[in-house]
């Protein structure tokens, strides 16, 4: 059903790119994640939609309603996925909204390749994008252009970079770039450049997995710091996001891509990324500069997986053709949405992971309050002689 499409600036000159990462549920979904990005689509009435990976929670999709016993049946994870992903891509095909993604390190773990999940993506009408022509790269690298409103010229571009990938015989996950694809993104970026006068084609790269050198955002702190986060692999070791180096907040340390490859040194050579795009850390949200290239990273959208009540939302890009080298961004999350009202807070209980003692806990007084309900009437019905 995939159609080919041109993702174009509206007349006006300005295009909204709306980023969903971490969405990262199965075929039963928690609503409130849906009713969260529902709401979004109608307020922020995004051109484009990117998914940037964990789009599925590959890994136990195949679990068992009760326990974790997992069914192995190829049939059965295919029409799980299908189902998992009409639940958050229908509603885009309904407001005819473009959308595109990249993998996350949870989308292949089971028994279907990323191709063959790509192929559930296209069956949808307004997806669009993946690799179709270069053979030595995952299905997920490629870039996407915008053109002007008249469809004529390339305007703008997104790279989507694959960052990671499960290999099925050593039943082994990988979280980096793989070199080639910094090879490619050099060699499609001149190509970009001279199809545009011999100018940089501004750009976003989108990729699931942050680079290694995010870590030097976060500087070391004692362990009593109100913003400090274990440090990962060094034990008793903290840090925090330098609030001189960042703006935002941080409530783990960056999983960072396992390799280095040069990546950011291709990209300050090439010079038209105006931002590297991250998800992959929930509970991450800021914006900060390392060596000339913006970094950005985005919190998760999911309730099945971690969060917290400052995360759990969306990023929106604005970028205005005029000045192609800028964009501005901020985070939507799922309180910015519905406000701290009652309803909203219990339907954020009822579906958030770190809220499941809480949850038990409603539920205990919920059937303790029948029980006593059910109690009185059948006392009352015996006074009365029934």
């Amino acid at each position: 059903m995939q159609k080919e499409m041109k993702i174009k600036f509206p007349e006006s000159g300005k295009i909204k790119i709306l980023q969903v990462s971490d969405p990262q549920d199965m075929h039963i979904v928690r609503s409130a994640m849906i009713k969260m990005l529902n709401t979004v689509y109608d307020k922020v009435q995004p051109d484009l939609v990117v998914f940037t990976g964990d789009n599925i929670l590959g890994n136990h999709i195949d679990d068992g309603l009760v326990g974790s016993k997992q069914q192995k049946n190829p049939a059965v994870t295919k029409r799980r996925i299908r189902k998992a992903l009409n639940h958050i891509l229908k509603p885009l095909d309904k407001r005819k909204v473009p959308y595109c993604m990249i993998y996350g390190n949870h989308d292949d773990k089971n028994c279907l390749t990323k191709q063959e999940q790509a192929d559930l993506y296209k069956e949808h009408e307004f997806f669009t994008g993946l690799n179709s022509d270069e053979k030595d790269l995952d299905c997920d690298t490629y870039n996407l252009p915008i053109y002007d409103s008249k469809g004529e010229k390339i305007a703008y571009n997104l790279w989507m970079i694959d960052s990671a990938w499960h290999d099925k015989e050593k039943d082994k996950s990988y979280c980096y770039v793989k070199p080639q694809v910094v090879d490619w993104y050099v060699k499609k970026s001149n190509e970009l450049k001279a199809q545009n006068g011999g100018e940089p084609v501004m750009s976003l790269m989108f990729q699931h997995i942050p680079v290694r050198e995010t870590v030097s955002l976060f500087t070391e702190c004692e362990k009593d710091d109100p913003n400090a986060v274990p440090v990962k692999g060094e034990e008793g070791k903290f840090a925090k996001l330098d609030p001189e180096k960042a703006k935002g907040f941080a409530f783990e340390y960056p999983d960072v891509c396992e390799v280095e490859i040069g990546q950011m040194d291709a990209l300050k050579e090439q010079g038209d990324v105006c931002g590297l795009v991250f998800g992959h850390d929930h509970v991450n949200c800021f914006t900060a500069e390392i060596d000339g290239v913006n970094i950005i990273q985005t919190p998760g959208a999911s309730f099945r997986s971690y969060g917290n009540m400052l995360s759990r939302g969306v990023r929106v890009f604005e970028i205005d053709k005029k000045h192609p080298d800028q964009f501005s961004t901020y985070v939507i999350n799922y309180f910015d949405l519905f406000g701290k009202k009652f309803r909203s807070v219990l339907r954020y209980i009822m579906g958030a992971d770190e809220m499941e003692k809480k949850r038990n806990l409603i539920w205990i007084l919920l059937a303790i309050f029948g029980v006593a309900l059910v109690t009185y009437f059948l006392g009352a019905f015996h006074l009365l002689g029934f």
